[in-house]
């Protein structure tokens, strides 16, 4: 998602957003507070390198700054700085194998800092704003579907090694969560896991396709940002749709459409996304945080759909 406010202004060459500066600060320490200080010299070397003019107020999401700019030529653009590390890393690597096929297209990389220039988007036409969320689902299982059919690039993050390093985490995890029926739903969802992490699959998945990481454009109607790509199995990227707009009535529906426009065997995706709400689990217990409610709902809904568990 891209914001456009409250700013801290570093005179004659951008903006920076404070909202990026504390989150930098909260999740990257004093590596997020070295790179928001770096910011302004590094904008300015990658705009005169690449040649470009700023075209419009900075953007930000939870951890890249995003300039509009225009080209030599008058295209326009964006330049997005960020940290570089095992998520970000892989972001050109996917959006080169792309090559703007249901995604932003990647037009220059620097492989030292990780910073990119991308076509530009329309950042206030989001699929979040479409109004009736079974349409939103539709179209991001329909991107999805198209993304997924690229074969991994070599080198990749893999799902398998993600996997198998959770259900390594599983028991400490189980250990430190003091609701009974809690920690049950958290431990099926690592058995299933179990059952299908000796085949993690090889298809290139972008895993954060939530409804504001999809942009319309002129040339597609819908296109793909930010990816934080690994090579997997397509099931593992469900979740977000489930989540966007949450509505437990709702994500049974949604999961059946899902499957069906990716053409999955709805056991294995079943599984995988079960696989993705143990890693949100994880998440809130290294970070000390209570377990999200709509997660453990997720799970529960999804655990009942072949007569019990998996």
């Amino acid at each position: 998602m891209l914001n456009h406010h409250s700013p801290t202004t570093v005179p004659k060459v951008i903006d920076i957003p404070r909202e990026l500066a504390a989150s930098q600060e909260k999740f990257n320490g004093e590596a997020g507070r070295a790179f928001i200080a770096s910011l302004p010299d590094l904008t300015a070397g990658f705009l005169d390198r690449w040649e470009l003019a700023p075209d419009g107020p900075p953007m930000h999401g939870v951890s890249a700054l995003v300039l509009p700019v225009l080209r030599r030529d008058g295209t326009p653009a964006v330049l997005k700085l960020q940290i570089l590390d095992e998520e970000s890393e892989g972001e050109p690597v996917a959006l080169r194998a792309w090559d703007g096929d249901g995604a932003v297209r990647l037009l220059d990389h620097d492989a030292p800092t990780g910073t990119m220039l991308l076509e530009r988007l329309d950042e206030t036409r989001m699929l979040s704003h479409v109004p009736d969320p079974h349409q939103a689902v539709t179209t991001t299982a329909e991107l999805l579907a198209h993304l997924t059919s690229f074969p991994a690039p070599p080198g990749m993050r893999h799902l398998g090694d993600i996997a198998r390093a959770m259900l390594d985490q599983t028991p400490w995890a189980l250990d430190r969560i003091p609701d009974p029926e809690a920690r049950r739903v958290v431990a099926d969802c690592a058995a299933a896991v179990r059952e299908v992490v000796d085949e993690p699959g090889d298809r290139l998945l972008h895993w954060d396709l939530h409804d504001e990481n999809v942009l319309a454009s002129d040339r597609a109607p819908w296109l793909a940002i930010d990816p934080k790509p690994l090579a997997g199995d397509p099931g593992f990227e469900l979740w977000p749709a489930l989540d966007n707009r949450y509505d437990p009535d709702d994500i049974l529906w949604r999961f059946d459409a899902m499957t069906d426009i990716l053409a999955l065997d709805r056991p294995r995706a079943r599984a995988w996304t079960l696989g993705r709400l143990l890693q949100n689990a994880l998440w809130d217990i290294e970070d000390d945080r209570p377990l999200d409610d709509a997660q453990l709902e997720i799970a529960r809904r999804l655990r009942k759909t072949r007569s019990g568990m998996i």
